[in-house]
């Protein structure tokens, strides 16, 4: 009679000593060390990489709201909005997208000068960024 209650007791810390094994290896193999090894932790959950001289739209905000690129080049615009939206610099017009529909993407080229220029959405006008040309 008492065989059956140590049979539950073995059982018991044989699934504890199993969590624990589970979790030590889980933990173990997210991190790495040593020569040549990087960290791409930030805290944050990783997406995709945005390439380099990109600006997304997002949630009616552009993302990086700052982006620097070098003189003429060419800037990729992607809208993953539900909405329409433009990249529109001000005061002056030196570079426009026009209309990027949802799902869609864009090309300008960057002023040549070097600068800062601001931009909106001539559509919804709140929404601001800068390019920075050097």
């Amino acid at each position: 009679m008492l065989r059956a209650p140590l049979r539950m007791i073995n059982l018991m810390r044989l699934m504890a000593l199993t969590v624990v094994a589970v979790v030590g290896v889980a933990a173990c193999s997210s991190s790495t060390s040593g020569p040549g090894a990087s960290s791409s932790s930030t805290g944050a959950a990783q997406g995709p990489a945005v390439p380099a001289n990109t600006i997304s739209i997002k949630n009616f905000a552009f993302s990086p709201t700052t982006l620097t690129v070098k003189p003429g080049t060419k800037v990729t615009v992607t809208n993953q909005d539900t909405t329409t939206h433009t990249v529109t610099a001000q005061p002056q017009p030196t570079f426009d997208t026009g209309d990027i529909a949802p799902g869609k993407t864009a090309t300008f080229t960057a002023p040549t000068k070097p600068g800062s220029y601001a931009y909106i959405c001539s559509i919804h006008t709140f929404m601001k960024g800068t390019l920075v040309v050097k």
